[in-house]
């Protein structure tokens, strides 16, 4: 359903300096009908941005972003705008991303007037996607302040399935919630992927979620990606040293296992995007560096049943 092929996403750099942000650089990957495909990657690594160029609310400065067969990388905002019907996202900040003067009801109308559904059919919509997500029809007439921050993120998901779209891109939509709301959002968008047949990115950092609720996971960092595999190969099997330290952060819910795991204490700080590493990014870090890396080019290998890493030395 989406192929992404290179992808680059760069930024002016404030106060002046003639550089550019790598917020993206040089990504590609692709989603299949009805997969869910897991992002993640320390803060700052580009994730947001990835998913924001994919649905065009930023411009991609190169590379190509293919939906269902189509390059939609260059064509025009009213040109996007039946493509837009078909891709949604899902925000973090449940209550950033809603309009704190607009009721429910009207947040969730707002995309059927947009995208000009008929009106006699509004009403009857709402109350299913109100109903759809575990709200009640009596909701529609309240604002965001008046929820809890489970319920704004169920009134998000509902205004993203207002046009009945096949893509959704969730960016982080469980991280601003509870723990104990958490399971119940995620077990949500499970249950409706079955129901409607949607197709996710689903981006965040809880890699233990992710690992519940994806098919295959991409690890990504400082911009790049440097490992893909299925879901359980990945986990069980992780190849690239920064996914490995990665995964050795997840906590352990037995303070006895949790003593005798080896968690591994990646040194230095990460690189500044501004002027990222020359050769593979994470040699600087890398516990497995050597002097090869710095004149790597980063390029994913298949080392079978498609797990992809980046690392020269696997």
């Amino acid at each position: 359903m989406i192929e992404i092929k290179n992808l680059k996403k760069f930024f002016d750099a404030p106060n002046g300096f003639n550089k550019k942000v790598h917020a993206v650089d040089g990504v590609s990957f692709n989603i299949s009908k009805g997969e869910t495909l897991g992002l993640v990657g320390e803060s700052g690594c580009g994730k947001t941005t990835l998913g924001r160029t994919i649905i065009k609310l930023y411009e991609p400065d190169e590379g190509k972003i293919i939906f269902d067969g189509k390059d939609i990388t260059d064509i025009s905002p009213k040109k996007m705008l039946p493509f837009r019907k078909k891709i949604q996202m899902i925000f973090q900040d449940p209550y950033a991303s809603l309009n704190p003067r607009m009721t429910v009801g009207d947040i969730i109308k707002e995309p059927m007037i947009i995208h000009k559904i008929p009106k006699n059919l509004h009403d009857e919509k709402l109350n299913y996607l109100l109903k759809l997500v575990g709200l009640n029809s009596e909701h529609s007439g309240r604002y965001p302040h008046e929820f809890s921050g489970g319920q704004r993120q169920r009134v998000g998901i509902a205004r993203a399935l207002a046009v009945e779209p096949e893509f959704i891109i969730c960016d982080e939509p469980i991280s601003a919630l509870d723990v104990s709301i958490q399971a119940q959002i995620v077990n949500m968008l499970e249950d409706l992927q079955k129901e409607l047949g949607l197709t996710y990115l689903f981006i965040a950092h809880d890699l233990s979620m992710v690992k519940h609720i994806s098919n295959r996971v991409a690890v990504m960092y400082l911009g790049k990606i440097v490992e893909i595999a299925d879901s359980s190969e990945l986990y069980s099997n992780p190849l690239h040293p920064y996914t490995i330290s990665l995964l050795s952060s997840i906590p352990v819910p037995d303070p006895d296992k949790s003593k005798k795991r080896n968690s591994i204490v990646l040194e230095g700080e990460v690189p500044s995007a501004l002027n990222p590493p020359l050769g593979c990014n994470f040699h600087i870090r890398c516990p497995k560096a050597k002097p090869e890396c710095k004149n790597f080019d980063m390029t994913l290998k298949d080392f079978g049943n498609g797990h992809l890493c980046s690392c020269k030395f696997v």
